[in-house]
Protein backbone atom coordinates (compact mmCIF):
# COMPACT_ATOMS: atom_id res chain seq x y z
CA UNK A 1 0.00 0.00 0.00
CA UNK A 2 1.64 3.50 -1.14
CA UNK A 3 0.76 6.73 1.05
CA UNK A 4 -0.91 9.52 -0.24
CA UNK A 5 2.20 11.75 0.75
CA UNK A 6 5.03 11.35 -2.18
CA UNK A 7 8.27 11.18 -0.52
CA UNK A 8 9.02 15.29 -1.18
CA UNK A 9 5.79 16.35 0.66
CA UNK A 10 6.83 13.27 3.07
CA UNK A 11 10.35 15.49 3.68
CA UNK A 12 8.78 18.72 3.62
CA UNK A 13 5.65 17.84 6.24
CA UNK A 14 8.46 16.30 8.00
CA UNK A 15 10.68 19.66 8.65
CA UNK A 16 7.57 21.72 8.70
CA UNK A 17 6.22 19.61 12.03
CA UNK A 18 10.39 20.16 12.98
CA UNK A 19 10.25 24.00 12.78
CA UNK A 20 6.86 24.55 14.17
CA UNK A 21 7.77 22.41 17.46
CA UNK A 22 11.19 24.06 17.85
CA UNK A 23 9.89 27.43 17.40
CA UNK A 24 8.74 28.05 20.75
CA UNK A 25 11.80 26.93 22.14
CA UNK A 26 13.91 29.33 20.50
CA UNK A 27 11.42 32.24 21.32
CA UNK A 28 13.16 35.00 23.33
CA UNK A 29 11.54 35.56 27.36
CA UNK A 30 8.79 37.90 27.60
CA UNK A 31 9.90 41.21 28.29
CA UNK A 32 10.26 41.91 31.88
CA UNK A 33 9.29 44.52 34.30
CA UNK A 34 13.04 45.65 35.59
CA UNK A 35 14.34 48.80 35.25
CA UNK A 36 18.26 49.49 35.99
CA UNK A 37 18.81 51.24 38.99
CA UNK A 38 22.31 52.61 40.62
CA UNK A 39 25.99 51.96 39.90
CA UNK A 40 26.63 48.23 38.06
CA UNK A 41 29.02 46.34 40.39
CA UNK A 42 31.80 44.13 39.56
CA UNK A 43 31.21 41.28 42.20
CA UNK A 44 28.33 39.18 43.64
CA UNK A 45 28.62 37.30 46.70
CA UNK A 46 27.95 33.75 45.60
CA UNK A 47 26.20 32.49 48.90
CA UNK A 48 23.88 35.39 48.18
CA UNK A 49 22.74 33.65 44.87
CA UNK A 50 18.86 32.57 45.55
CA UNK A 51 18.81 31.54 41.49
CA UNK A 52 19.57 32.02 38.18
CA UNK A 53 17.17 33.32 35.59
CA UNK A 54 19.18 33.15 31.97
CA UNK A 55 17.34 35.33 29.13
CA UNK A 56 18.87 34.88 26.22
CA UNK A 57 22.59 34.30 24.85
CA UNK A 58 23.99 37.63 26.54
CA UNK A 59 21.60 37.74 29.67
CA UNK A 60 21.51 36.61 32.71
CA UNK A 61 19.37 37.68 36.37
CA UNK A 62 21.13 36.48 39.55
CA UNK A 63 18.11 36.37 41.93
CA UNK A 64 19.84 37.14 45.17
CA UNK A 65 18.56 36.25 48.87
CA UNK A 66 15.78 39.08 49.65
CA UNK A 67 14.34 38.98 45.84
CA UNK A 68 17.57 41.74 44.94
CA UNK A 69 18.08 40.97 41.02
CA UNK A 70 21.24 41.70 39.30
CA UNK A 71 21.30 41.25 35.32
CA UNK A 72 24.61 40.83 34.27
CA UNK A 73 24.98 41.65 30.29
CA UNK A 74 27.77 39.54 28.94
CA UNK A 75 30.28 41.50 26.52
CA UNK A 76 29.37 38.85 23.75
CA UNK A 77 27.14 36.43 22.93
CA UNK A 78 27.28 33.28 24.63
CA UNK A 79 26.24 30.33 22.02
CA UNK A 80 23.81 28.13 23.31
CA UNK A 81 23.38 29.66 26.49
CA UNK A 82 19.79 30.84 26.05
CA UNK A 83 18.59 27.98 24.99
CA UNK A 84 20.33 25.80 27.50
CA UNK A 85 19.27 27.60 30.14
CA UNK A 86 22.17 26.03 32.34
CA UNK A 87 25.96 27.20 33.31
CA UNK A 88 28.38 26.60 35.60
CA UNK A 89 31.34 28.56 37.14
CA UNK A 90 34.57 27.66 39.24
CA UNK A 91 35.91 30.50 41.30
CA UNK A 92 38.47 30.36 44.00
CA UNK A 93 36.92 33.14 45.49
CA UNK A 94 33.56 33.71 47.49
CA UNK A 95 32.30 36.33 44.90
CA UNK A 96 31.64 36.35 40.37
CA UNK A 97 32.75 38.67 39.28
CA UNK A 98 33.01 40.21 35.77
CA UNK A 99 36.45 38.89 35.30
CA UNK A 100 34.81 35.23 35.49
CA UNK A 101 34.02 33.00 32.89
CA UNK A 102 30.96 30.59 32.80
CA UNK A 103 30.67 27.54 30.76
CA UNK A 104 27.43 26.42 29.11
CA UNK A 105 26.25 23.12 30.40
CA UNK A 106 23.86 20.94 27.90
CA UNK A 107 22.27 17.66 28.11
CA UNK A 108 23.09 14.70 26.22
CA UNK A 109 23.91 11.73 27.98
CA UNK A 110 24.21 13.13 30.61
CA UNK A 111 25.56 17.02 30.82
CA UNK A 112 28.00 18.32 28.73
CA UNK A 113 30.63 21.37 28.59
CA UNK A 114 29.71 24.32 25.43
CA UNK A 115 30.94 27.06 24.95
CA UNK A 116 33.05 29.31 27.68
CA UNK A 117 32.28 33.06 28.36
CA UNK A 118 33.34 36.10 29.84
CA UNK A 119 30.83 37.78 32.71
CA UNK A 120 29.62 41.57 32.34
CA UNK A 121 29.27 43.61 35.31
CA UNK A 122 26.38 43.07 37.70
CA UNK A 123 23.54 46.10 37.18
CA UNK A 124 21.10 46.29 40.48
CA UNK A 125 17.27 46.01 38.62
CA UNK A 126 14.34 46.83 40.33
CA UNK A 127 10.54 45.83 39.46
CA UNK A 128 9.57 49.16 37.38
CA UNK A 129 6.13 51.15 39.43
CA UNK A 130 3.27 50.55 37.54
Amino acid sequence: MTSPLSRPSRRVALMLALICTAGPALARNKPDNLVPVGKAVDCVQINSIRSTDVRDDRTIDFIMNGNKVYRNTLPNSCPSLGFEKRFMYKTSLSQLCSVDIITVLYQTNGLQRGASCGLGKFQPMQKMAK
